[in-house]
């Protein structure tokens, strides 16, 4: 695995030839914030030795490489899921790629149902701390070159990054929430009862991507903010028939909050 991880990172490095110090893993319907990068080099999934593919709607499978408020950055257009039918070490390959291209920060979105009766459909949620119901996927043999054996998950996502997206939504009056975020492997929907197992659990929101990520991302050293977009409710009494293309349109509505949240929140990283 780790001779593919190089074999890949050295591929894109020779095709940016520069170094990101910013990764971004855009989710379902939030593709447009590469639309505000100045990008100088994109590259589709199958074209990148050993990279994935990406089945899912609304994950467009580029990656792109570009500059925005000034830093480097480097975008995945589309993410893989464990539902897919990839293994863990596939899901989370790019992520250990980014860490070999020199980032150093991981910021990471997704669309989640919420399981907080406070909760609205089109809020935008700072995960503060996870929930794993997927198997993890540091099981295995442990690559030194990236981090220990038992990596601690006391802080998996940064406080400071957490503060200073709260100042930026609240200067902006943007409808924020911060809560737990659980994941499971989906591709079901839940059920009313497995969204109450879930919130019972101590979760806020519930969605199929994002932990395995951000756990290869800490296991590697790097910082790691993550936002959900809440596009649908699993909350008893409020739970309807929902289908991926409505989660799709929901996601859409509050796209251009996100992509002034994220925008100047990479201006102060």
């Amino acid at each position: 695995m780790l001779k593919k991880i190089k074999e890949t990172a050295n591929f894109i490095q020779q095709q940016i030839n520069a170094i990101p110090e910013i990764g971004i893993i855009l989710g379902t319907g939030l593709g447009g914030v590469v639309n505000e990068i100045n990008i100088k080099h994109s590259i589709a999934y199958e074209d990148i030795p050993n990279f994935p593919v990406s089945t899912v709607e609304g994950h467009q499978g580029k990656l792109i490489f570009g500059e925005l408020n000034g830093k480097n950055l480097i975008a995945m257009q589309g993410r893989f899921h464990y539902y897919e039918g990839y293994s863990m070490e596939e899901v989370t390959f790019p992520v250990r790629v980014m860490k070999l291209l020199g980032v150093k920060t991981l910021l990471v979105s997704n669309a989640s149902g919420g399981v907080n009766p406070n909760f609205e459909v089109g809020d935008i949620m700072f995960i503060t701390d996870h929930i794993n119901l997927q198997p993890n996927p540091l099981i295995g043999k442990n690559i030194a070159e990236f981090g220990p054996r038992f990596p601690d998950m006391s802080e998996a996502y940064d406080k400071r990054l957490i503060k200073e997206a709260t100042k930026i939504a609240r200067y902006h009056g943007l409808k924020y929430q911060k809560g737990v975020y659980a994941a499971v492997s989906g591709p079901t929907f839940e059920t009313p009862a497995e969204y109450k197992y879930i919130h019972t659990l101590g979760a806020d929101a519930v969605g199929m991507s994002t932990v395995p990520e951000v756990i290869v991302a800490r296991h590697a050293g790097i910082t790691c903010f993550a936002v959900s977009v809440i596009s649908d409710l699993g909350i008893e009494g409020q739970i309807v028939e929902i289908s991926h293309q409505e989660v799709i349109e929901a996601v859409r509505q509050i796209e251009p909050n996100m992509i002034l949240l994220i925008k100047e929140l990479i201006d102060i990283i």
